[in-house]
């Protein structure tokens, strides 16, 4: 059974860092891509990085977001520099739906497993 614990999401003034935890179980890092995701109340879900072969992140986080990987530790993390008031959201991680891809993307429809969500807020 795969599943997948989003944590670290709190509340930051703008300028404020945050990192991200996604502890993953019942699969591994080495098969299968990791994304984060991001929805705001009344927007549709917004996929800001990714890592699989490669990593990608959304215009809108590039430059102040960095994904990384803890392979021993099963878990993905996303540093979240310069937080902006744009940036609240639930953050959701997600394992991709196909294994072992060299590439991934930030679509939703391409990620199977998701975990429950953590709440990030900027506000001053």
């Amino acid at each position: 059974q795969v599943q997948l614990k989003e944590s670290g999401g709190g509340s930051v003034q703008p300028g404020g860092v945050l990192r991200l935890s996604c502890e993953i179980s019942g699969v591994t890092l080495d098969e299968y891509g990791i994304g984060w995701f991001r929805q705001a109340p009344g927007k549709e879900r917004e996929g800001i990085s990714c890592t699989s072969g490669n990593t990608g992140y959304a215009e809108s986080v590039k430059g102040r977001f960095t994904i990384s990987k803890d392979y021993a530790k099963n878990t993905v993390y996303l540093q979240m520099n310069s937080l902006k008031p744009e940036d609240p959201a639930v953050y959701y991680c997600a394992t991709e739906t196909i294994p072992g891809g060299a590439y991934c993307a930030l679509v939703s429809s391409e990620y199977k497993h998701w975990g429950q969500g953590t709440q990030v807020t900027v506000s001053s």
